[in-house]
């Protein structure tokens, strides 16, 4: 009965938007993204309709006005839908896939978070904290500080102000709690941020493309809640598309829209395919690449994201999925699973030109080098608990790993020694990919906040330290792995003369 009524009901909504839409109702494309944000995208309920699970639905959002965007996220245990099942689940306000954070660069984020979580759930924390995931922002408080505890029954004021030139993309936001980062994080407290500017780059034809948010986040059960402790990354997962179950993806034959793959989840690997279908990279990690890249499969680890046109084909079914992946001797397995259907069909278009050049790119490959640094992967997986470190070193949040300057570029190699895969991922600054094992990276798409290190590979980046001074962290994203002590703390203190926020000069 519930689910009948459902249907019916972004049926009804669904229906609504179409008509506004074919009104030619006015406002930015955002605002239209806004309006139908949470019901089947207008132009392609008729191939929605024609699959067998429900529309695939666009979280709803939280947008930005006059430059600024003031919002409150709650933390609260809840029983949600999750899936197709309803469960206890550790939200943000009151949803398992909560509203996306939308903003323009140069906004500032007025949020306040409160924590209504009353017990302890599984043995996890009952405080918690907010990490805006790579946004360059300031990791001193009010802004992105992920050292801070906030009490249950208490409510911090984050405020982050963001630069002008803040690349755009899609980024997140979830826990970063100390030792039960993952534990919250599949529990459920993650969700998007979108910063604005991705459409100034595309050709007029792309302009006004429908745009899909698709969050991937994935959660294990244990009787009617959602399991958060003790974790096995092995252990059999659920996955969902923005909180839906094998939702519907409606594209017109020709058509082109604009996806954001996010993966938003604590520990899992997706190797990403649709069959007949390529994904042209326009921008990865919230940063635009510099020339279109196009991949039949994508490997997202843990916290990456894409921003990917993609363009429909001959009118039919086929299964967005993420395929088998083996992350190593020491590591995990994951098998082949459905995760939507994406249904082509309605009136056809005239496929647009893909572009191949984007956006200008940050170049530091001719950049003077202040410092470099080394980082190695160890672990031991033997012993009970599991233990993970950073150059020998067990995570310790009062320990200063690594010092360095503003205004000045390092170069940095993260060399996994060990018999898995583990990711990378850095706070408060992009990086630029130099080389895997010794080989050049692709100069045209090489900047990044979440690298994924296979194991017995050595990567090197590059990292230009502006605007921002203050304590942050280098991890591990897996965030079992961060939990169990791979991460490290990074302290950017004051640096040379040069005009705080310069960056070096854009090619292209």
């Amino acid at each position: 009965m519930t689910r009948s009524r459902s249907k019916f009901t972004w049926l009804v909504v669904g229906l609504v938007f179409a008509a506004a839409w074919l009104a030619g109702c006015g406002g930015s494309v955002s605002d239209r993204a806004t309006r139908a944000n949470e019901g089947p995208l207008p132009g392609a309920s008729q191939a929605e309709r024609a699959g067998k699970g429900e529309p695939l639905r666009n979280p709803p959002q939280m947008v930005s006005h006059n430059g600024v965007l003031r919002t409150t996220v709650v933390v609260e245990r809840q029983k949600v839908l999750v899936g197709d099942r309803r469960l206890w689940g550790l939200t943000y306000n009151g949803r398992y896939m909560p509203p996306t954070l939308r903003v323009k660069p140069g906004d500032r984020i007025e949020l306040a978070m409160v924590n209504r979580v009353t017990e302890k759930v599984q043995g996890v924390t009952k405080d918690t904290n907010l990490h805006v995931h790579g946004l360059h922002v300031s990791p001193r408080q009010p802004a992105d500080d992920i050292f801070l505890s906030i009490k249950p029954g208490t409510t911090y004021n984050y405020s982050y102000q963001l630069p002008r030139d803040i690349t755009p993309g899609t980024y997140w936001y979830h826990s970063h709690i100390d030792m039960y980062s993952a534990a919250q994080v599949a529990g459920g407290q993650s969700g998007l941020i979108i910063i604005d500017g991705l459409r100034k780059y595309l050709p007029p034809a792309l302009k006004n493309i429908t745009e899909r948010v698709i969050a991937l986040k994935d959660n294990q059960i244990q009787g009617d809640a959602i399991k958060v402790n003790p974790l096995s990354i092995q252990a059999k997962t659920n996955r969902t598309v923005n909180g839906q179950q094998n939702p519907v993806i409606g594209i017109r034959p020709g058509e082109t829209q604009l996806w954001r793959l996010a993966n938003i989840g604590a520990n899992i690997y997706y190797k990403l395919r649709l069959p007949g279908a390529t994904f042209h990279v326009i921008a990865q990690d919230g940063y635009p690449v510099q020339r279109v890249y196009g991949a039949q499969t994508l490997l997202i680890p843990a916290a990456a994201r894409f921003d990917v046109l993609v363009q429909g084909g001959k009118a039919g079914t086929a299964q967005l999925e993420t395929l088998p992946f083996d992350t190593g001797p020491a590591g995990n397995t994951f098998p082949q699973v459905d995760l939507a259907s994406v249904v082509t069909g309605g009136t056809p278009m005239t496929p647009a030109a893909i572009p191949t050049t984007f956006a200008p790119s940050e170049d530091l490959a001719k950049a003077t080098i202040a410092d470099r640094k080394n980082l190695v992967y160890t672990e031991t997986t033997t012993a009970t608990p599991e233990r993970y470190y950073i150059n020998g070193r067990y995570y310790d949040p009062n320990r200063i790993d690594f010092t360095s300057r503003l205004n000045t570029v390092e170069e940095w190699t993260v060399r996994n020694d060990t018999e898995e895969d583990h990711s990378f991922h850095l706070h408060t600054n992009h990086f630029q990919l130099m080389s895997v094992n010794g080989k050049p990276t692709d100069p045209g798409h090489r900047w990044y906040e979440t690298v994924n290190v296979i194991q017995g590979q050595s990567i090197v980046f590059r990292v230009h330290f502006t605007n921002f001074t203050g304590k942050t962290v280098a991890h591990c994203h897996l965030l079992n792995h961060e939990d169990m002590g791979m991460m490290s703390v990074l302290d950017i203190v004051d640096g040379p003369g040069a005009k705080a926020g310069s960056r070096p000069p854009k090619s292209g």
